[in-house]
């Protein structure tokens, strides 16, 4: 082989590593490259999934957290809906009430007149006991009428408190001293009043005594058993004696059932 052929042989050769020196990179890196990609590609989707995760785990909670809520809510509502419903009725009545206050002003001083005059025509008809005093409590309430001093709760209140203070003397049993006028006469006595089914009255001495008929309207005189009755009652309104049963005969006429 000529010295030509063996240069030219050797160029050949030295191109050729030269080439293959020149493609070993290029096939050594493809793969890394690529495994490097489908790794951050591969991180980049774990993240996705992590961040779902967090996201789903933290729409649990406030799910769970929302259904607490609801079922506090719904039980508190249970606990407060009659409460509400009272509530509701209150302020419906007062609404209405207040809708009817208008008309009711205009009406109350024919109405607190109406009572007066009820109180009176009562107190006339009564037993004749502490006639003076009622009647000039009468006329107090008939005067408050034209008082400018006094409002319109005041002036009912103080015919309440007749009328309560008439309605006392049913229940009560009462004795006092005071002057019976018995036609031309008039003399010192004591009365015993039992409510308002009877009325009696004995001289200081006890030789005298009567009780007030109410249908013909006057008093009538007692036997001996019965004035030792008024006297044992005296004495019991006085807290003076137990209590114990009186038998007298009684003011009012009693009704008969049957």
């Amino acid at each position: 082989m000529n010295r030509t052929a063996i240069a030219a042989w050797r160029i050949r050769g030295l191109a050729g590593l030269m080439g293959l020196a020149l493609s070993l990179p290029v096939l050594a890196t493809t793969p890394l490259d690529t495994h490097l990609e489908a790794q951050q590609a591969q991180a980049a989707l774990q993240e996705r999934i992590d961040a779902a995760d967090d996201e789903s785990r933290a729409m649990l909670e406030e799910l769970r957290r929302l259904e607490g809520e609801t079922r506090r809510l719904r039980l508190e509502n249970q606990r407060l809906a009659p409460g509400l419903e009272t509530r509701a009725e209150r302020l419906d009545r007062r609404e209405a009430a207040l809708e009817a206050l208008a008309d009711t002003r205009q009406a109350l001083p024919e109405l607190q007149q109406a009572l007066i005059e009820r109180l009176a025509a009562w107190v006339d008809a009564d037993l004749p006991f502490l006639v003076e005093q009622r009647r000039g409590r009468v006329e107090a309430l008939r005067a408050s009428l034209t008082d400018p001093d006094l409002d319109d709760a005041e002036r009912l209140e103080r015919i309440l408190a007749a009328w309560r203070a008439e309605l006392d003397y049913g229940r009560e049993m009462d004795a006092w001293r005071g002057t019976l006028d018995a036609g031309e006469a008039r003399r010192e006595v004591d009365f015993l009043r039992l409510g308002r089914v009877g009325l009696y009255y004995l001289t200081p001495d006890g030789r005298q005594g009567g009780v007030w008929l109410a249908e013909p309207g006057r008093w009538d005189a007692l036997d001996d058993a019965q004035r030792r009755q008024v006297r044992q009652g005296l004495r019991m309104a006085r807290d003076q004696r137990a209590p114990e049963l009186l038998r007298l005969p009684v003011s009012q006429p009693l009704e008969d059932d049957a």
